[in-house]
């Protein structure tokens, strides 16, 4: 049996609720970045970071990244990807506001937003389309 996810499945599984890891190629090893990240079924990854940042200047330097999401509970799973920068853009306070909420919970989220939330307007979403799929579930070797 594959341990490859379907289409689907794949796209499902980057929408839930992972820390993704950037990875940016440069000169050296690539740079390689926890993240938190948003993604809807069959759009692009959305991360974002304060303007001014090495991670910035790599992602714009490279115009390309390497990003993956994984889960560490059994059934180990993993999305990867290969992906074009997209397009940059000013990060939306409300955006924001939700991953806060989404990874931290409720009252965690809201003040760790409270407390970010004046410096986001110096802050860049970059948008990365994914070209190519890696994926694994190791709860399809005992299905």
């Amino acid at each position: 049996m594959s341990t490859r996810m379907s289409v689907s499945e794949r796209e499902e599984f980057l929408a839930g609720t992972h820390i993704g890891v950037l990875s940016v190629a440069h000169g050296r090893a690539p740079l390689l970045v926890p993240i938190w990240y948003g993604y809807a079924p069959g759009g692009d990854i959305r991360i974002s970071t304060p303007s001014g940042t090495r991670k910035l200047e790599l992602i714009r330097d490279a115009g390309h990244v390497g990003f993956a999401a994984q889960q560490e509970a059994m059934p180990y799973k993993y999305v990867s990807i290969d992906g074009v920068v997209a397009g940059y853009e000013p990060t939306d306070p409300g955006e924001y506001r939700e991953w806060s909420i989404r990874y931290l919970g409720p009252e965690q989220g809201e003040r760790f937003f409270a407390s970010i939330q004046d410096g986001l307007g110096d802050w860049v979403t970059i948008r990365i389309r994914p070209e190519r799929w890696r994926t694994f579930d190791f709860g399809k070797e005992f299905a």
